[in-house]
């Protein structure tokens, strides 16, 4: 962000300084040092437009380290991109074989189950790792980061579409207006724009920090959407609250000469109003708020050591990265982390350098305290777990 810019906005979220949090650390990387940068939110209260204060190279986000997380990577995961796709499929009543990109499309999961439809699937995704996944699961797709350049080169190789999806990934782009531009490009005039991203006002209500990180570039609003789709000319034809990671924002959108403010969207935005989501004294409270609850995690963490008990973390997720980071707990005082990936299995985590195994490592102990950093699937993850040691303490995070 430039400091005209920053003139513009008010800081309202201060974590201080955090690694990319999707990245993980191999083995031969252990002896060099990954870039750090401040991690702070910037709000702009006319438009609702949150985002980080501190511009990261998109390319080094992705290829710096081969990029670890994949739309398939849990159980979980894989039934909501299956629900979503057939959702979709239903409500906007597609006709066989319609055209459809699939923005930040990853190991090409979501685009697969469209596919399976009968439907003509391209991915977009600028990492060369996930590009090479999605290739392997027979499906097309554009090794690039997606701007208006970007679409209109699919244009040309490809058509206009009839449904443009972008899960988690909006939130992704240096330059949402841009982005939004480059949607408009490639719809046909009866096309409709899907995206599903973490829901900010429930990041701040429920007090889940954790989804904040460099990869999530902005933070998006029912009022922000607005204000950038109209932009861009596109206008919001209905929103869903979708019960996925601690709460989404699942966003439709379409073409229109003339955008206008419907009734249901404008109640929506009220809410956020009302709640205070704009207001730079719902953040002092929201930070007073972490930092007391910070320090008294810590105080149990100190306890737990001092009494000589061993601390394994479970999820090597990005929203675990920002909490391990924000809270210093670094590999002096967590074992591991574990994790079901096969990607991330074998590394470490960014800066607290924590080494990355599978579950079984819980055997190994009699009794243990368990960190539960992916806290959206905790249950499952407790169940499973408990198979594996049934003498091992959960700690809960602070809510």
């Amino acid at each position: 962000m430039s400091n005209v810019e920053k003139d513009q906005m008010i800081k309202i979220i201060d974590l201080g300084m955090h690694p990319f949090a999707d990245t993980f650390i191999s083995e031969e990387q252990l002896g060099l040092s990954e870039p750090i940068y401040p991690l702070q939110c910037f709000l702009d209260s006319n438009s609702g437009h949150i985002k980080v204060g501190y511009d990261t190279k998109a390319d080094e986000r992705y290829n710096l380290y081969s990029y670890s997380y994949t739309s398939s990577n849990s159980k979980v995961a894989r039934s909501h991109w299956i629900e979503y796709a057939n959702d979709i499929n239903k409500k906007l009543n597609l006709e066989n074989n319609s055209k459809i990109i699939e923005i930040g499309s990853n190991d090409g999961f979501l685009s697969k189950q469209f596919k399976n439809l009968g439907h003509i699937v391209r991915g977009v995704d600028p990492s060369h790792y996930m590009t090479k996944l999605a290739l392997e699961l027979g499906i097309e797709t554009y090794p690039k980061l997606f701007n208006i350049e970007t679409s209109k080169t699919i244009k040309d190789n490809f058509g206009l579409a009839d449904l443009v999806v972008a899960n988690n990934v909006f939130n992704h782009s240096n330059d949402p207006l841009n982005f939004a531009k480059g949607i408009a490009n490639l719809l046909k005039d009866s096309g409709v724009f899907v995206y599903e991203l973490p829901y900010w006002y429930y990041t701040i209500k429920d007090k889940k920090f954790d989804q904040i990180y460099h990869e999530h570039v902005s933070y998006f609003t029912v009022k922000s959407s607005y204000d950038l789709l109209r932009k861009a000319g596109l206008q919001i034809v209905d929103v869903e609250i979708v019960d996925y990671h601690g709460g989404s924002l699942r966003v439709f959108a379409k073409k229109a000469k003339e955008v206008f403010l419907e009734d249901h969207i404008k109640e929506l935005i009220d809410e956020e109003e009302s709640y205070g989501l704009f207001d730079e004294s719902t953040y002092k409270d929201f930070m007073d708020d972490l930092y007391n609850k910070r320090n008294e995690f810590m105080r149990e963490i100190y306890e737990i050591k001092l009494a000589g008990y061993s601390i394994v973390g479970v999820g090597a997720a990005a929203k675990g990265n920002t909490f391990l980071n924000f809270y210093n707990l670094d590999n002096t005082i967590l074992d591991y982390v574990t994790d079901v990936s096969e990607h991330k299995q074998g590394k470490y985590t960014p800066l607290t350098r924590i080494p990355i195994v599978d579950d079984d490592i819980f055997a190994k102990y009699d009794k243990v305290y368990a960190l539960i950093l992916s806290w959206n699937i905790s249950d499952i993850i407790k169940d499973n777990l408990k198979k594996i040691n049934d003498k091992i303490e959960f700690l809960s995070l602070p809510e």
